[in-house]
């Protein structure tokens, strides 16, 4: 016997049975267990409570801003706002790849390197596999494994140095991707050619090397490898780029990342159809193209921050060698000239640092490579604090 009723009787029937089970259920929807092990990510601070007029050097920006050109070729969209931008990214895809002699057709953009990790955190891991990053990482390898259910897997380092052992070692058969910065944020050491390529060599074919060169266009050493030629000599590593450092388009979010056709199909599948907006597809273009500019935003960043690094050193405050656009100055954990204690004492200068306990370093602060007088501000203060006053 068919009983039928009315759609009305139907539609009826559904909501007593959901009020039903609500009753017996949490009133709220719960979120995926894993994602309360999240500890959110807090972006440098850019201003104090008493409205002081400061130096923000927390968020490694460029004080050179981005190329005039950048800076018109983003003005020429105010009035195409309406328009969606180019989902393909191909205009961009096309100056990257000319300018950096790549294919542009294993080029994937996103909005910032950032959210090119998340989706390579998407596309290639479930919940229980492990992703192996290093000791002093970016917060967002981490985020981005817990996020997707992930298990983040710290590799010990040695004196702030990536250890490829140490890596290796952490490498099981649940290992599903291994982030590697280099340069890394927040220590600015890297890996030489020779480690990185050893790291490419042990690790297994189905396990992704990610080699994250936010900061690869600061670098002079003559042992580095920017992850480009081992996109092309390795079937598992991955390349990615910001436009937030060198170029100055940190208000914009563009990234991008070189990877092999798999994983941009991959990619490709999951990433938001209009990821990036067009202005700032428009911006990236242009100031990838003005190479003279990237050019002279390096070599301000290397003069004053081995200025910065030598001034520091002058006072006593150890600061390791770094490749960024930023220092690592030592202040120590406890005592009268504590890390905490400095970064009280540069905030009332008006100078604001990167505190380092969520990155495991809590004797350290991070200051970015200011202007010329920025620079100068801040060994005036620190050489006060380390005098007492």
């Amino acid at each position: 016997m068919v009983i039928q009723m009315s759609e009305a009787t139907a539609v009826q029937a559904v909501r007593s049975l959901g009020a039903t089970a609500s009753s017996e259920q949490m009133s709220t929807p719960v979120p995926n267990p894993w994602v309360s092990e999240i500890a959110p990510y807090k972006g440098g601070e850019g201003k104090l409570d008493n409205g002081m007029r400061v130096l923000k050097l927390s968020s490694n920006e460029n004080p050179m801003g981005a190329s005039p050109r950048a800076v018109e070729a983003f003005r020429r969209h105010a009035d195409r706002l309406g328009v969606y931008p180019d989902g393909s990214a191909a205009a961009l895809r096309g100056a990257i790849a000319s300018v950096h002699d790549i294919d542009a057709d294993r080029i994937v953009c996103g909005a910032g390197s950032d959210e090119i990790i998340g989706l390579l955190c998407q596309a290639f891991c479930a919940p229980g596999d492990e992703i192996v990053h290093t000791q002093y990482a970016f917060a967002m390898y981490r985020i981005y494994a817990l996020a997707v259910g992930a298990v983040p897997v710290a590799a010990p380092e040695q004196n702030l140095h990536a250890d490829v052992d140490a890596i290796l070692a952490c490498v099981t058969a649940k290992t599903k991707i291994v982030f590697v910065a280099n340069p890394n944020n927040p220590t600015g050491t890297y890996l030489p050619e020779t480690e990185i390529r050893r790291l490419a060599d042990r690790l297994p074919t189905n396990v992704l090397l990610v080699v994250d060169g936010a900061y690869a266009e600061y670098m002079r050493a003559d042992d580095y490898e920017d992850g480009f030629a081992l996109v092309e000599a390795y079937p598992n590593v991955v390349a990615t780029r910001t436009f937030s450092k060198i170029h100055g388009l940190a208000a914009l979010r563009l990234g991008y990342a070189y990877a092999p056709a798999v994983v941009v199909d991959a990619l490709n599948r999951i990433r938001g159809p209009f990821n990036v907006n067009a202005p700032a597809l428009a911006a990236g273009e242009a100031a990838v193209q003005d190479k003279s500019y990237a050019e002279a935003c390096a070599i301000q960043n290397e003069v004053w921050r081995d200025w910065l690094a030598k001034e520091l050193r002058n006072l006593g405050v150890a600061v390791p060698d770094g490749h960024a656009n930023f220092v690592l100055p030592e202040f120590g954990e406890t005592g009268q000239h504590s890390a905490a204690a400095a970064d009280a004492f540069l905030r009332s200068s008006g100078v604001i640092a990167r505190r380092m306990e969520s990155y495991g370093l809590p004797g350290h602060l991070r200051i970015t490579v200011g202007s010329s007088s920025d620079n100068v501000v801040v060994a005036r203060a620190v050489a006060e604090f380390m005098a007492g006053a």
